[in-house]
C-alpha cells in the first residue's frame, strides 16, 4: 500500500484525508474489475466480521455480506433481537466481547455515539453502516459511481443534493464534496440545512481542499450546471402523521422531476439516490402517501427514476465494491 490503512475504523469521513478516500476508491475500481474478470484474489481468508443491524437494511447488509464472502471472510449477522446491545448489556461491554471474537465489527443504527463507543472499546476496526448523523460507506459508493461517469479531476466534479439536508445523507454528501475538493450544492429549506457546527467543519474542508460549498433554498439554483443530482426520502418510518404532512408540503418544490433535471442546463445530468425511493404507488408507503396527500411520488418522480439519467442501481451495486475495498484496505493481507 502507498500508505497504511491497516486496522483503521471507518466511522465518518471527517476521520479520513482525501488521499485515504482516493486510495479506497482506486482499490474498489480494481476489485470490481477483478470480480468481473473472474480473477479476484481473496485477501480476507480466516477473517470474521460481526454485522450489527439495529436498523433494517437491504443494500448495506447484502453489500457487506457479499464483499466479505467474495474475499473469503465469514460474517455473523445480528439483527435487533440478535444481541443484548444497549438492552441487557452496555455498548462498551458488547464491544469488548465481540472484539475478542471478531476481526472487525459493522454497526448500523441510530446514534453516532454508539458506533464511536464500539470503536473505542472493541480493539478491532469498526465500520459505520449508517447512523442518524453519517453514512460514510454510502459516500464511497457514491463517489465511485460519479467517477465512473465523469473521468475528470475531482476539482471539476459538481453535484447537488436536494430535499431534507439535515439527515445522514445531506450531512455526508456535504462533507464528501468538501473533502474531495468538489463543487457541492445543498438545496433545501433553511430549517432543513445541516446543523451549523457541521457546516463550519465543511467550510474548513472546503478551504483546505479548494472546493466550493453552496447552501441555498432555491432548488433551481442548487442544480444549475451540475453533473449529478442526489436526493433522499423526505420522511422516516415511525415519524408521526403531522410530521409527514408538514414535510411533504415543505419539500414538494424540491422533488426531483423533469423540470428540475432540465433546470441543471446539462443534458447529460445524472440522477442518484441511496434507495429505497418513493417514486410510485408500488409500495405500502407510496400508496399511503397517495391516499393522504394525493401525490403519486415523493422525492423523485417515476419519470426521472426510470429514465436513462438514473444511475441509482449502479450506485447500489458499487456498495459491494467500495465496502470490499474498505475491508481489504483495513483487514487484508498484502
Amino acid at each position: 500500500m502507498s500508505f497504511n490503512l491497516k486496522n483503521r475504523s471507518f466511522l465518518k469521513l471527517l476521520d479520513f484525508e482525501k488521499r485515504d478516500i482516493v486510495y479506497i476508491l482506486d482499490l474498489a475500481r480494481d476489485l470490481k474489475r477483478a470480480k468481473y474478470a473472474g480473477n479476484e484474489i481473496q485477501r480476507l481468508r480466516g477473517k470474521n466480521i460481526a454485522l450489527i443491524f439495529a436498523k433494517a437494511s437491504t443494500r448495506t447488509r447484502c453489500a457487506f455480506e457479499v464483499a466479505a464472502y467474495d474475499q473469503g471472510a465469514h460474517v455473523t449477522y445480528l439483527d435487533p433481537t440478535g444481541s443484548h446491545l444497549g438492552k441487557k448489556e452496555s455498548v462498551k461491554d458488547t464491544a469488548r466481547v465481540l472484539g475478542r471474537m471478531y476481526d472487525a465489527i459493522e454497526y448500523r443504527g441510530d446514534a453516532q455515539q454508539i458506533v464511536e463507543e464500539l470503536a473505542a472499546y472493541a480493539g478491532v476496526p469498526v465500520f459505520n453502516g449508517l447512523t442518524d448523523k453519517y453514512h460514510p460507506t454510502q459516500m464511497c459508493a457514491d463517489l465511485m459511481t460519479m467517477r465512473e461517469y465523469t473521468p475528470q479531476p475531482w476539482h471539476e466534479f459538481s453535484y447537488a443534493y436536494v430535499g431534507d439536508a439535515r439527515n445522514n445523507m445531506g450531512n455526508s454528501l456535504m462533507i464528501a464534496g468538501c473533502l474531495m475538493g468538489m463543487d457541492v450544492r445543498i438545496g433545501a429549506p433553511k430549517n432543513l440545512w445541516p446543523d451549523s457546527e457541521l457546516v463550519e467543519m465543511a467550510r474548513k474542508l472546503e478551504k483546505q481542499n479548494k472546493g466550493k460549498l453552496t447552501l441555498t433554498e432555491d432548488p433551481s439554483e442548487a442544480v444549475k450546471g451540475v453533473q449529478f443530482i442526489h436526493t433522499d426520502v423526505w420522511v422516516s418510518m415511525g415519524e408521526p402523521a403531522d410530521v409527514w404532512e408538514q414535510r411533504v408540503k415543505l419539500l414538494k418544490p424540491y422533488q426531483v422531476n423533469a423540470e428540475l433535471m432540465a433546470a441543471s442546463g446539462n443534458p447529460r445530468v445524472r440522477f442518484m439516490h441511496c434507495l429505497p425511493a418513493f417514486h410510485n404507488l408500488e409500495t405500502d408507503v407510496g400508496r399511503e402517501i397517495h391516499e393522504k396527500f394525493g401525490i403519486d411520488a415523493m422525492e423523485v418522480t417515476e419519470e426521472v427514476f426510470e429514465s436513462p439519467a438514473g444511475i441509482q442501481f449502479e450506485q447500489a451495486e458499487n456498495r459491494v465494491h467500495s465496502i470490499k475495498a474498505l475491508l481489504v484496505a483495513t483487514l487484508g493481507s498484502q
